[in-house]
């Protein structure tokens, strides 16, 4: 079982940057799929990025593609969300989650499981 605790988030104003930072335990971390997702008040949880198990492979949501970017560091067991140009809409609970169904990159919550607690990103206009 991993476990896992986001950490980051914040009040920032349009078009400044946060970095979000995913600490994981437990399970080999360094074998794992890893997925950012957001989920707005009274929205379901969207995707935003995910990583593959070596840092190698990365996929975005076309909202965010350009202006983020997912990262990981295997020695310190934590993947990273790197968030520049940030815009009000981008305002949400953010979650950290391991991909534990199926194989290669996917943007399905289904696909994920041990959700950390969330970190808030709030962006002002």
């Amino acid at each position: 079982q991993v476990q896992l605790v986001e950490s980051g988030g914040g009040l920032v104003q349009a078009g400044g940057s946060l970095r979000l930072s995913c600490a994981a335990s437990g399970r080999t971390f360094s074998m794992l799929d890893m997925g950012w997702f957001r989920q707005a008040p009274g929205n379901e949880r969207d995707f935003v990025a995910a990583i593959s198990w070596g840092g190698g492979s990365t996929y975005y949501a076309d909202s965010v593609k350009g202006r983020f970017t997912i990262s990981r560091d295997n020695t310190q067991n934590t993947v990273y969300l790197q968030m520049n140009s940030l815009k009000p809409e981008d305002t949400a609970v953010y979650y950290c989650a391991v991909r534990t169904r199926g194989l290669g990159l996917s943007k399905n919550p289904q696909d994920f499981g041990s959700w950390g607690q969330g970190t808030q990103v709030t962006v002002s206009s």
